[in-house]
């Protein structure tokens, strides 16, 4: 898909202007590192929002983490007055994780006029700084017309 080329800032702007009207990404304390053409990075902090009953981050909230990295990542190769939506994805969890914070890197694979594949790797960063990938997802993605 092309469009007019925007600056890192911009791109970074427009991204982080979305993602703050996410609730679910604001309760649980979810922040946006990275954003390129292509790729984004986000990062979800250990706490009791996002676990399960075994003290481990949730299944869901590694899917909502990824899905976010994914489609923000597909969201960078679209026109300004589009937006993005998941329309699939599939997830493989890898290891159970607890304390630190997650870190969902998404990138574009393909980026066509109608779906979007995006891959995204979710990295569990321990306390010391061990990294372990706890999960990778793929995704495909559909462009549509913003609404506000």
């Amino acid at each position: 898909m092309t469009h007019t080329k925007i600056s890192a800032q911009e791109l970074h702007d427009r991204v982080q202007t979305s993602f703050d009207r996410q609730g679910l990404m604001r309760h649980l304390g979810a922040r946006l590192l990275h954003v390129a053409h292509g790729e984004c990075v986000v990062a979800l902090p250990y706490g009791d929002r996002v676990t399960q009953q075994q003290g481990g981050f949730h299944g869901g909230a590694i899917g909502a983490l990824a899905d976010i990295a994914g489609g923000y990542a597909a969201m960078t190769t679209v026109p300004a007055h589009t937006e993005v939506v998941s329309v699939e994805y599939k997830i493989n969890f890898l290891a159970s994780c607890q304390g630190g914070e997650l870190r969902a890197s998404g990138r574009v694979v393909k980026a066509g006029k109608r779906v979007i594949i995006t891959t995204a790797e979710v990295v569990h960063v321990s306390p010391e700084g061990a990294q372990t990938v706890c999960a990778i997802l793929q995704q495909t993605i559909m462009p549509v017309a913003k609404t506000y």
